[in-house]
């Protein structure tokens, strides 16, 4: 296996062995936080610890750095296997340059939206990290099915990351808003998060079929240039050197 193969299958083994317990994990929190917060307010008292609600904000920050973590990395195996594959170096340094610093600049942001306390701030790296990543995204070899957007495993990851992002940056907020408007926010967009997630399940196992791996590529992209989907057809083996 040639080491672009390695660094493509690791996205979705991340995205196995980390992100999706993550998320099972902070699901479960959440419904025992609530759960915990109903049975105080009726009886005055809950056999589901305190500890429950930290680790619900801990472990959301996890998924968080965790989901948008996996999208930098697909984003920059397309992107460097793009540049790479058509010596996009040797055509437009400033634009490799360009990319290179794009994202650092993302990786940063994130960063400092983790430390940001004041809610300006929270809003600019949140604002910046967002730009970032549809940047990046905009990009030339990104497979991004444009077309079929509904069920494209890029907007699918693109939209959980800014999901993640906004939850990260109201975090402080939840707990200062006495109002609840915040808290209620937050439920209402991570379960649409939630259902994103499941697309994400389906249509990351769908681009797994799709894209190829290395040796694979001359072969696949010859079945579409011929739109063997549609027809019988018959495609050339590569000139081996």
């Amino acid at each position: 296996m040639e080491f672009r193969d390695a660094i493509l299958l690791l996205h979705p083994a991340i995205a196995v062995i980390v992100v999706f317990p993550l998320i099972g994990i902070v699901l479960n929190r959440a419904l025992q936080t609530r759960q915990r917060r109903l049975e105080t307010k009726a009886t005055g008292k809950s056999k589901i610890p305190p500890v429950a609600g930290q680790e619900h904000v801990q472990l959301g920050r996890w998924l968080t750095g965790a989901v948008v973590g996996i999208v930098i990395l697909a984003l920059a195996n397309d992107i460097f296997g793009n540049i790479l594959d058509n010596q996009i170096w040797t055509k437009a340094r400033f634009q490799v340059i360009f990319i290179v610093l794009l994202f650092a600049a993302t990786i940063g942001s994130i960063v400092l939206l983790y430390k940001a306390k004041e809610r300006n701030w929270r809003a600019i790296f949140a604002t910046l990290t967002g730009i970032g990543l549809v940047v990046l995204g905009s990009q030339d070899g990104i497979y991004r099915k444009t077309d079929q957007w509904y069920i494209s495993h890029y907007y699918y990851g693109i939209t959980a990351a800014f999901l993640m992002i906004f939850s990260l940056a109201i975090l402080p907020e939840i707990y200062k808003d006495k109002s609840n408007f915040w808290r209620k926010v937050h439920i209402i967009l991570n379960c649409i998060a939630l259902l994103i997630f499941m697309g994400q399940g389906i249509t990351g196992t769908q681009s797994l079929l799709e894209v190829p791996l290395t040796w694979q590529e001359h072969y696949i992209q010859q079945l579409y240039e011929h739109k063997c989907d549609t027809r019988d057809c018959t495609i050339q083996a590569p000139n081996l050197p």
